[in-house]
């Protein structure tokens, strides 16, 4: 009774994406059997350098706002940030949605919850290879999944015309067992039953041949250790616990304390330790007085910031607890970023400014357990769909992957490269290519302020970084709109004002003309003209000048 059959009446499938296509992160897709929704993943991305002080970015939620008594739920593959780093945000935008995950990952969102004062009514723990259903249009059958997380699931959304897969992250290695399990012959059996449509990932399908063993780094750390002598700082991922659990073996009958630091790093090690998720022995855990023992072990990890954050501040000397000496190793266990390459390249020089030793990930090892071209041929091949999705990833990437679909026999006209927002539509079990869209959009958060910032502010922090700012002031009286303090000009990023006195002063002549000129009968002043006027011809004055168009700011004031 693994699908559903017998019904007469016709089933309309629609499959979407809000965030997770032609990105890296961001990952939120909706498959809608006869009108009810299934959300799979809720996850953001770090934002691009150029976004002047943009921390990271979550998908638009006004289209699930919008058909919220609709939505069954959302389910959760694992608790990376790519893929649940938003979902704190969809429960405040949705209180009442239903969330599914595994028991680990039910943890980590009980852990964001509290952190971000969320309250989540209705978290269902599920478990791998048992069926949920809801209706009689479709059930939903979770699989396990072999990733860097314990507990990854994949799921099966059972409709009378077949299945709808969406797959985790996923490498496939048959040596990884226990909470990294992933059954190949549950996974055939799903493909045997006959899948309409196959959304895989993209990320690594430029990669040939198989993830593994290159996803597996234990020997590495061992040599690591082995080696060094003096401190060792490995920065991490706090949700990475595979890596994580492969430094600790690492360290087994070393005598070396390792002190975990950050509040977010310490708390997952804490509730994967206690619900033994991360097998650690008691006293290898140090505290902040083992910081400067010489043979001491440290892990460090950004809380939910940008890349490579936590380590750019310790080069700075910006870190309370931990300053670099000459006799430190510094290992890179966390993954690189195409988009921040460049920061990377900066970090690693600044280290070796600073004569700390640098350990990188050996090349064609990777702690990103994704799926590379044979996984990919492999799990198309199990599944044996009707239809292939290629999902997560750049566009170039999602080309690549279906391309691999093609090789293994998927007709070309059956391959679905599409972008956020485009609507895939199956009807009685075809496709239909309508070319219908709805409306996505990138939300972007500042620290700790959960509401978008928005392209305006972004527009005047890339105006004031490349240009720089002029400030205009003066105060007129209150009773006869007399000028009581003639106007003084103050630059930020813009010219050095003792160098420029004769801009300055050019400045100031037009400020005094433009406010004469719009103050009348002593009596009154137009305010606004003033600041427009002001705007206006000071810029045209400085463009002429320097090429540069900075934000003027005017502050016109009585008294």
């Amino acid at each position: 009774n693994f699908y559903l059959k017998g019904r007469d009446i016709m089933s309309k499938i629609n499959i979407m994406s809000l965030g997770g296509l032609n990105e890296n992160g961001k990952n939120l897709y909706l498959v809608s059997v006869n009108n009810k929704i299934l959300i799979f993943d809720c996850g953001m991305k770090y934002a691009p350098e150029k976004m002047y002080g943009i921390d990271y970015v979550i998908p638009d939620f006004t289209y699930l706002v919008e058909h919220k008594k609709d939505i069954v739920g959302v389910f959760i593959s694992h608790p990376h940030r790519e893929n649940m780093g938003a979902l704190t945000d969809l429960v405040k935008a949705i209180p009442d949605i239903n969330v599914y995950a595994s028991a680990y990952t039910s943890e980590i969102i009980k852990y964001e919850c509290m952190e971000d004062k969320v309250e989540i009514k209705n978290l269902h723990i599920i478990k791998a290879h048992r069926k949920i259903d809801f209706n009689s249009d479709f059930s939903v059958f979770p699989f396990s999944v072999t990733h860097s997380s314990p507990e990854t699931l994949g799921y099966s959304v059972n409709t009378k015309d077949g299945a709808i897969i969406y797959m985790a992250d996923f490498v496939i290695d048959p040596t990884m067992s226990g909470n990294y399990d992933m059954d190949l012959g549950k996974l055939a059996y799903i493909g045997k039953q006959g899948v309409l449509c196959l959304m895989a990932e993209s990320v690594f399908a430029e990669k040939k041949g198989h993830t593994s063993p290159n996803h597996k780094l234990e020997s590495f750390f061992k040599k690591v250790v082995d080696k060094v002598e003096g401190r060792i700082i490995f920065t991490v991922l706090p949700l990475h616990i595979y890596t994580i659990q492969e430094i600790f073996n690492s360290l087994k009958g070393k005598n070396r304390k390792v002190v975990i630091m950050g509040k977010e790093l310490h708390s997952i090690v804490s509730i994967c330790v206690k619900n033994k998720y991360l097998d650690i022995e008691e006293d290898m855990i140090g505290n902040l007085t083992n910081l400067k023992d010489d043979n001491s072990v440290i892990l460090i990890s950004n809380d939910r910031e940008t890349p490579y954050s936590n380590i750019n501040r310790i080069i700075n000397g910006h870190d309370k607890f931990i300053s670099l000496l000459k006799t430190d190793t510094i290992c890179f266990a966390e993954p690189s970023y195409d988009a921040y390459e460049k920061l990377l390249v900066k970090i690693m020089n600044e280290l070796a400014i600073k004569g700390v030793n640098i350990i990188p990930i050996p090349k064609g090892k990777s702690v990103r357990h994704h799926a590379s071209s044979e996984d990919l041929m492999m799990l198309i091949k199990l599944f044996n769909p009707k239809y292939y999705m290629p999902i997560k990833g750049e566009y170039r990437y999602q080309v690549e992957n279906g391309n691999l679909a093609y090789k293994v026999g998927i007709p070309k006209e059956n391959i679905l490269l599409k972008e956020n927002g485009d609507i895939v539509t199956f009807e009685d079990g075809k496709l239909v290519d309508n070319f219908d869209k709805i409306f996505v959009d990138d939300i972007l958060i500042d620290g700790n302020f959960a509401e978008d910032v928005g392209e305006l502010v972004l527009k005047d922090r890339e105006l004031l970084s490349n240009n720089g700012l002029v400030v205009i002031s003066s105060t007129l009286s209150k009773k006869d709109k007399s000028i009581v303090i003639e106007p003084e000009v103050m630059t930020r990023g813009f010219i050095y004002a003792k160098d420029n006195m004769n801009i300055i002063s050019e400045i100031k002549r037009i400020a005094l003309e433009v406010i004469k000129d719009n103050t009348f009968s002593n009596k009154y002043a137009d305010y606004v003209k003033i600041r427009n006027d002001l705007r206006e011809k000071v810029g045209d004055y400085l463009y002429k000048e320097t090429q540069c168009k900075p934000v003027i700011l005017t502050v016109i004031q009585e008294l």
